[in-house]
């Protein structure tokens, strides 16, 4: 393999994976594949389009949907270009500084949801313990200045990624085992001391972790404030305000936590269930959120049937 001159990076190339075993079988892969990703675009593309232009909707709870939207796209959007080259072209390469931005991006946009996922759970909070004070505390200006200090956390704590990784010499092997490029994965081929990287990518998955246990914690503070609402039905209409964020906290995390049980506790699990597992990480969140929400979500259900019947008219 050629080197580059520019860095310790012995190896030109990494080579992706597919579907372990099912090689013959990737251009009907690429379909289904095809339409998660065009419906996820579409599904957060047309949730900002709505909030965007519905004037009723300027509120701070779509404003950080906004905000998960926007994370959504950004993973599909980073994942998307090696899916497609592995899965309709049949071509696994990636260059090392391809391999390394794009695991910038996945990372960061990751970082990104749960950071908004956590703070979504905190309005959810505030709507229901405080619910008068609730527009005077999130105001616009301060959604605005949560969403920047979201987004300047998330690029902060992914920064050093491809940095560390550029430092370090690739010199056997190429071979990654998923579809697109992860840092835990990526240091694995290194041959030189990647310490660092363990120490720092495990620094990472703790931020994940962190964020999770928030919002739990957040969640038994919301149940216990709506046990002390009086009314059976008051406390239902509380708890129905909470089951789109809920069900967009079950759809990012549980893949995470079931692919991180897999590799720290099961042993001898196939590269196919691996693969199917981190594919179900990028691609099941982004296309799952905006049906939630369309679904779950009165006020955007309504615009964007209203959307629609203008379109046919």
């Amino acid at each position: 393999m050629s080197s580059i001159n520019t860095s310790n990076v012995e190896i030109s190339t990494f080579i992706l994976v597919g579907m372990p075993g099912l090689e013959y079988a990737h251009i009907w892969m690429s379909i289904p594949i095809c339409s998660m990703y065009l419906v996820a675009i579409l599904g957060n593309c047309t949730i900002l389009f709505i909030i965007k232009t519905e004037a009723s909707l300027h509120e701070p709870m779509y404003y950080f949907l906004s905000m998960l939207s926007l994370s959504d796209l950004g993973l599909s959007l980073s994942s998307l270009p090696t899916m497609l080259r592995i899965f309709l072209f049949n071509t696994p390469e990636i260059s090392a500084n391809a391999c390394f931005a794009q695991e910038f991006f996945i990372h960061g946009f990751t970082a990104l949801e749960s950071s908004v996922l956590l703070i979504m759970s905190f309005d959810r909070f505030l709507a229901i313990y405080n619910p008068l004070r609730y527009s005077s505390i999130l105001t616009a200006v301060r959604v605005a200045q949560v969403g920047m200090v979201l987004s300047f956390k998330s690029i902060l704590l992914v920064l050093p990624f491809p940095f560390t990784l550029r430092s370090l010499r690739y010199c056997k092997k190429s071979q990654l085992s998923h579809s697109y490029c992860l840092h835990q994965d990526v240091m694995k081929l290194a041959c030189s001391d990647n310490r660092i990287d363990v120490i720092y990518g495990f620094f990472g998955a703790l931020c994940l972790m962190v964020d999770f246990l928030l919002i739990a914690m957040t969640y038994i503070l919301i149940l216990k404030t709506v046990l002390g609402i009086a009314s059976r039905k008051e406390q239902l209409k509380a708890l129905n305000t909470c089951v789109s964020h809920i069900c967009a906290v079950i759809i990012f995390y549980l893949p995470i936590i079931n692919l991180a049980i897999v590799h720290r506790f099961v042993q001898h699990v196939s590269a196919l269930f691996n693969v199917l597992m981190a594919n179900v990480l990028l691609l099941v969140p982004p296309l799952m959120n905006p049906i939630v929400y369309c679904v779950k979500t009165r006020q955007i259900r309504m615009r964007v049937v209203a959307k629609l019947c203008q379109k046919k008219i």
